[in-house]
């Protein structure tokens, strides 16, 4: 797994720490933590995208498309949501498909992170349980920000593509076959036709 640099918990072995000094080293390690599917297609590590970015973008953009779009859902919850939905990638890593890791493996393998990271805090189970909720689109906020996470990738590919560092093709299917919501939909057929415009 590519990073800038090790998991900096380590250096608060044998430290007495607070669970807010605890966890944010913890988080930390996500700004550090490439996005591995980009490296895996040629993105040099120098403007590759970490974990903690993508997670900002997802958060923001769930924040704006629920607010205009979506009024009737817990624009609360979608942030939380959006927030939380990498936390367990902290230890488990960015696991992409060519890792060849079946599903349940992948979700055993990010529940086991994050209840490492929670372990100290007091609200653990009620973290959990929205992690929970985001990976099992059991509520009309997690099915969103599941379908928003997907597009902040094809919005990622656009702006590699448009910078020229990759040609980025699979990205933008994937995403098509995964985003349902009209409103989503319709960003995706604008970022096509960014593509098409741009080839010509």
């Amino acid at each position: 797994m590519q990073t800038k640099g090790e998991h900096p918990g380590h250096r608060l072995e044998e430290k007495s720490v607070s669970s807010t000094v605890s966890l944010y080293f913890e988080l930390f390690h996500l700004k550090q933590l490439y996005r591995q599917g980009w490296l895996q297609r040629g993105i040099p590590e120098a403007r590759c995208e970490t974990v903690a970015e993508h997670s900002f973008a997802v958060a923001m953009l769930a924040m704006f498309v629920a607010d205009q779009h979506f009024p009737h859902l817990d624009s609360e919850r979608v942030l939380r949501i959006a927030l939380i939905h990498d936390l367990g990638e902290i230890h488990a890593g960015d696991l992409t498909p060519a890792d060849q890791v079946p599903s349940a493996e992948k979700h055993r393998q990010e529940r086991e992170s994050l209840e490492q990271v929670l372990e100290l805090h007091p609200e653990k189970s009620r973290y959990l349980e929205l992690w929970e909720e985001y990976e099992t689109g059991r509520s009309p906020e997690a099915r969103l920000v599941r379908e928003i996470e997907k597009l902040e990738m094809a919005l990622q590919a656009s702006v590699y593509e448009h910078e020229g560092l990759s040609e980025l093709q699979e990205f933008f299917t994937s995403t098509q076959e995964a985003v349902s919501e009209p409103v989503l939909r319709e960003i995706l057929e604008e970022l096509k036709a960014l593509r098409n415009s741009t080839k010509c």
